[in-house]
């Protein structure tokens, strides 16, 4: 069986999906299924001009939202991409975005294709601050959901919490399959250390929606109460220059380092004691199973898929969202508490490696293909 292995962002990009499928495909071509890569390079941009519609939903009363507008002409460029470079064709086409999903199944109608959502595009808009919910572009995103459940022969997430948010955009949510991104081992390579200061670290793109203002006040409030720390920050966004003005104007400064973007931040965690990310939402947080495979401890919001990766006091410790006094309290506890943050990064280990593997991704998703294109 030929597969396509379709994507949005290319597959060099740090984490999650982009991170997972290249190690998908070594696998599967070792079982001799041959498997290829496809994705839409940043560099493409204005360059599609063909029509394209919807079968659930007509977006023409949204044109000239720049919202809709910059999705629409995406589309139209993946579409222009994938004709001037896909020559062959394949027994089943596996996307992991939908406007790939949505483009394969209009050049290529016949093809059996499977749609894994990893993340929700609208929400993060809305905790970002760029979009109202239950406004046009609201609408407009979250009617792509039904027009995947349309054109999928199998409709995948990450997380029972992000199956349950997409059951009121799709007609039968039970249908819905779920399987949980999973990590290659060999990336990990936990290290025996002892830090006289207790390190933190996240690893996200700065936005809004990370939660990040939230971890500043909780790490002053810590600093407080008399407890050293150093926190580190891998990742770049927009609210960047946001964050160190507020690390100041908190007297966070000097214990506080921003790394900017890092390829492979994985190489860098083991260095460290605790994981902590107080995102406002997540569809999966596929960091904290790579801080896990670290032998980190973690902390982090309960929300999506991070309160199903973490059983709270036994392999991390889990806080309400938009609460910097209760995150205080949990770093706290973990920054204090050597034993107890050892036995909690321990476990979290051990979860990572039985219930995150790459193998037991495999496994799943040859089912799903020999179910959909025997």
């Amino acid at each position: 069986m030929n597969i396509l292995q379709a994507l949005f962002f290319p597959p060099e990009q740090p984490g999650g999906v982009s991170s997972m499928v290249p190690y998908i495909q070594e696998r599967f071509n070792k079982l001799g299924w041959p498997m290829e890569l496809f994705s839409l390079p940043k560099r493409v941009r204005g360059k599609g001009q063909e029509e394209f519609v919807f079968e659930t939903f007509d977006f023409k009363p949204l044109e000239g939202n720049p919202i809709v507008d910059k999705y629409m002409q995406t589309i139209r460029d993946y579409v222009w991409w994938t004709k001037l470079r896909m020559s062959k064709s394949f027994d089943l086409i596996h996307a992991h975005h939908p406007i790939a999903a949505l483009v394969m199944k209009k050049l290529f109608p016949e093809t059996p294709l499977v749609v894994t959502i990893h993340s929700s595009y609208e929400r993060e808009l809305i905790l970002n601050g760029k979009i109202e919910e239950g406004g046009a572009e609201h609408r407009f995103l979250t009617a792509i959901y039904g027009e995947l459940e349309a054109k999928a022969d199998r409709l995948l997430t990450v997380s029972e919490s992000f199956k349950q948010y997409m059951a009121p955009y799709v007609t039968n949510s039970d249908a819905i399959g779920v399987i949980p991104n999973g990590f290659n081992e060999k990336r990990f390579k936990p290290i025996s250390h002892e830090n006289e200061v207790v390190q933190l670290i996240t690893v996200c793109r700065l936005v809004p929606a990370k939660g990040l203002d939230i971890l500043l006040h909780a790490c002053a409030e810590l600093k407080r109460r008399g407890h050293p720390f150093v926190l580190h920050i891998i990742g770049d966004g927009p609210i960047r220059l946001e964050l160190e003005q507020l690390a100041m104007q908190l007297d966070l400064y000097d214990d506080i380092i921003f790394y900017g973007y890092m390829l492979h931040p994985e190489e860098f965690m083991p260095f460290f004691d605790v994981f902590v990310l107080p995102s406002r939402a997540e569809a999966f947080g596929s960091v904290f199973a790579e801080a896990a495979l670290c032998w980190l401890a973690l902390v982090g919001t309960n929300v999506g898929g991070i309160a199903e990766q973490i059983d709270d006091g036994v392999n991390g410790l889990l806080v309400p969202p938009e609460d910097p006094v209760a995150l205080c309290d949990a770093l706290e506890k973990v920054v204090t508490d050597p034993s107890f943050r050892y036995n909690m990064a321990r476990h979290a280990w051990n979860k990572a490696k039985k219930v995150y593997s790459l193998s037991r991704v495999i496994t799943q998703l040859k089912q799903v293909y020999q179910e959909v294109a025997p």
